[in-house]
This record gives structure tokens, C-alpha cells and sequence, in this order.
């Protein structure tokens, strides 16, 4: 076997160069992926790009990784605060990462890590937490590959006209249920033909559409590749397809539970191989011992690291039974009631977590899988029995049902202390608290309808 090679259609600098001597570049995005999963950065015009940045690099205020989902600045983070002046943080741009944005005129992408003013890395970012945690895979001899699915309700409306709206009597984009539907993603084609289409551009292997169970919900599954690609794609498919529906009129969100119906997932798709490529979860027709201690690892930190895989409020609205949502920390062999579903046999083994929604980080999300397998592997933990049957009504241990719990499983936890360190478990632990504190503020609609006349 081998590993995935570098996708032909990513760009190198000195392609880029050539493009921009060309004219056929005159904006070159760089960009790093925050808390919340977003791409935040600089539109640079192309001949600075060459001129400066490529030589004496660039820089953003570090308050992007002190902030809550409307940007403002709040308090109770180490590293950047108005006591320590907002000071900067270098873009460390990954030129492997360089790609055509096809939707955008004349634009490519370079994504970035970040480092403070003495080159340090900056722990809290989500980039440098995967990046380390496959640098530790990486010592015990192993690399990761990984894919995510990622899960979005259509809408016709703008997304101005859904912000003016309240987000409320939005229409979706389909009237029923369109899983696996032909007539039903026919319908939404243009947009999805778009996104795909655009992706494939921007070096990314697509491998199709399919519609879901909610209103105008849909999925664009792409090829798995190494984790860190992986996670790199992630960003840039997520934000893309936000761009180019509302280049359609159009609106789509990503949110973990939109309304009553079904939540959008992102289950994730994760194995290990060998440095050479070699399969190391499957030999002589059977998982390995590797494999199992892998799996036993990922489900005995499920709770304490949940608030990777769920990190918003909204997030644990999904968790319902009997929704495709999971509940139980099991895991079974193509069993869908399960938090870890087992698939594949001989090179395609591999667990999928199901846990995530698509609000989900990707960058945190396998951080935490590949800390929780690591752990598994080192302490050689023994995988349970498999969960035969539905594992809604089972007695095993539950998912964390709110954030709350989940905040509190993951700042008291020696584990996360132990692979992510102090730092890292202190900056997330204070982002739930915000969140925490801002939704206990909150007036919902919920209160409105239920008080207003009749309390």
C-alpha cells in the first residue's frame, strides 16, 4: 500500500509566481482556521504577495483567538487580553496548502499556521493541536488518514434576507425528506454542481452528492487523505460552499440541529497506517490488537473530550434517540445506533466517530480521536465487547448531554492535561464559558412563546 500523494491540482509557489507574473492571479488570500472552525485572514493583491509577504511574511492581531462567534473580545485567556495589548501573531504560510479558490475571480488560498513574535507556535491554535498530535503518531511509527462528512440544509433565501428574518420561515430548498433521492438533489443540482465542481478545482478528490433526511439537507462526500489534508480541506470546502450558495441567491448552514428535524452530523472516518503505507488495523483477515487498543482509547475519553467533537450549545440538541445521533459510548460493527461505528476490512478498515456535528472543528475533532487511540495504543487498554442491537436502549455510559457537562468532563480530565497540556485545556475550557455565559443571558423564543401572555 501507499500513502496519498499531493494533489496534482494544488498549486507550488513557483507555479503561483508565474500565475501572478501572468496576470492570472491578483488575489491571494491567507487565511488560518480559528476556534470556531472559521477561516479568518488577509486578501493580499498578488504583486505584494510576491514582493513582501513571500520574503517578510505577515501578521494578524491574536485577538482572533480570544474572541466569541461575533468577534468581540472577552476575557479569561492567557495569551491575549488588554492587559497584554493585543499584540500580533505571524502567519506562517504552509505553501503546500496553495489552491485555486475557482469561484472567486482571479484568486487562490494559502492557508497558514501561527507563531508568536519568537517563532513560538501558538499552542491554542486548532492547526498546531492536530499537528501535534500527528507528530506524536508520527514517533510511534504511524501515519493518519482520515475523511470527514459534512452535512448542510439548503435554503432559498439569501443569507441577508434570513439574518432580516430572524432565521425564521426560511424555506428550504426541498419539501420532504430527499434522502438518496435522484429527483430531490436534481433539484438542488445547479448548487451542488457548483460545489463540486469548484472543490475538484481547488484540489479536492469529490467523490458525490447525496440528498438527506431534513428539509433541503444534502452531503458532499470527498476522497479520505492524511489527517492534516484532510482538516485543511475541511476549512476551505466549509466556507467555500457558503460563498458560492450565496452566489446562487441562495443560503446553507452548517449548524448541528437547525430545528425539529434531523441535525446536520460529520461523522469522521479515521485509521492508522504504517510510515511506509502499510495496513496496520487489519492482518490475516481480522482487526489487530492495534486496531482494538485504537478503538478502546478513542471510547475510553469520549466524555472527557466531547467538547472537541461538540462545542457549541447547539451542538447536543442532536443528541436524541433514535435519530442517527448517538447517545451511548459504544461501539459496533456497522451499527449506526452506535457512537463508533467499525467498517471497512483489509486496507479500508477504519473506525467513524459519530459523534461530531457539522459545527464541528476538524482540526480539534482529530486531535481528540487520534489522542484518545494514542493513549489506547500506549496503554494497551482492552476494547469491550461489541454493542449488538440498538444502542439507544442499551446501559451503556452516555454522551455528555449538554455543554455544560461536557466543559466540565474536559477541564477535569488528566488525560486532555496530559496530550493537549495545560494550555490548551485552559483556552477551550474559558471559550465553553463563554459560550456558557452568553446562552444563559439569552431571552429565546422558546421563553417568549411560553411567557409573554400566559405567565
Amino acid at each position: 500500500m501507499s500513502l496519498p500523494k499531493r494533489n496534482p491540482r494544488l498549486l507550488s509557489l513557483e507555479h503561483l509566481k508565474d500565475l501572478i507574473r501572468n496576470d492570472e492571479v491578483d488575489t491571494v488570500v491567507i487565511a488560518f482556521t480559528d476556534m470556531q472552525g472559521r477561516l479568518q485572514g488577509k486578501r493580499l493583491h498578488a504583486s505584494y504577495f510576491v514582493d513582501v509577504v513571500v520574503d517578510q511574511g505577515a501578521e494578524g492581531c491574536n485577538y482572533l483567538l480570544g474572541v466569541d462567534v461575533d468577534m468581540n473580545t472577552v476575557d479569561g485567556y492567557a495569551m491575549t487580553s488588554w492587559e497584554k495589548g493585543y499584540g500580533d501573531m505571524e502567519f506562517v504560510l504552509d505553501y503546500d496548502t496553495i489552491r485555486w479558490l475557482p469561484h472567486l475571480p482571479k484568486t487562490v488560498l494559502v492557508q497558514c499556521d501561527l507563531v508568536l513574535a519568537d517563532h513560538v507556535a501558538v499552542e491554542p491554535a486548532p492547526r498546531t493541536i492536530l499537528k501535534k498530535q500527528l507528530a506524536r503518531a508520527a514517533e510511534l511509527g504511524y501515519v493518519a488518514l482520515a475523511g470527514t462528512e459534512l452535512e448542510f440544509i439548503v435554503f432559498d433565501d439569501t443569507y441577508e434576507s434570513a439574518w432580516n428574518a430572524g432565521y425564521r420561515g426560511l424555506t428550504p430548498s426541498n419539501q420532504y425528506n430527499v434522502d438518496y433521492s435522484i429527483l430531490g438533489t436534481t433539484r438542488v443540482e445547479p448548487l451542488l454542481r457548483d460545489i463540486r465542481n469548484s472543490m475538484h478545482a481547488a484540489g479536492m478528490v469529490v467523490e458525490g452528492a447525496k440528498g438527506e433526511c431534513n428539509l433541503g439537507q444534502h452531503e458532499i462526500g470527498f476522497l479520505y487523505d492524511e489527517a492534516l489534508v484532510t482538516a485543511d480541506n475541511h476549512s476551505v470546502y466549509k466556507t467555500s460552499a457558503k460563498e458560492i450558495a450565496a452566489l446562487h441567491g441562495k443560503a446553507l448552514t452548517f449548524m448541528a440541529k437547525f430545528d425539529q428535524r434531523e441535525g446536520n452530523s460529520c461523522h469522521i472516518h479515521l485509521s492508522l497506517r504504517g510510515a511506509d503505507g502499510d495496513v496496520v488495523f487489519w492482518k490475516d483477515g481480522r482487526r489487530t490488537p492495534l486496531y482494538d487498543h485504537f478503538v478502546a482509547g478513542v471510547l475510553a475519553t469520549m466524555q472527557e473530550f466531547t467538547l472537541f467533537y461538540a462545542p457549541n450549545v447547539n451542538s447536543y440538541k442532536r443528541f436524541a434517540d433514535g435519530s442517527f445521533a448517538p447517545t451511548a459510548v459504544a461501539w459496533g460493527l456497522d451499527n449506526r445506533t452506535c457512537a463508533v461505528r467499525l467498517v471497512g476490512h483489509g486496507p479500508s478498515a477504519r473506525m467513524e466517530n459519530r459523534l461530531p456535528g457539522g459545527d464541528v472543528n476538524p482540526y480539534l475533532a482529530l486531535a481528540a480521536m487520534l489522542a484518545g487511540g494514542l493513549h489506547g495504543i500506549e496503554h494497551e487498554l482492552e476494547l469491550e465487547d461489541e454493542q449488538v442491537g440498538n444502542a439507544y436502549t442499551s446501559d451503556k455510559p452516555k454522551v455528555p448531554r449538554t455543554l455544560r457537562a461536557a466543559r466540565d468532563a474536559f477541564t477535569t480530565s488528566e488525560v486532555a492535561r496530559s496530550v493537549f497540556g495545560d494550555e490548551v485545556v485552559d483556552h477551550y475550557t474559558n471559550m465553553a464559558d463563554v459560550e456558557l455565559a452568553s446562552f444563559d443571558s439569552a431571552v429565546t423564543d422558546w421563553e417568549l412563546r411560553r411567557g409573554f401572555e400566559r405567565m
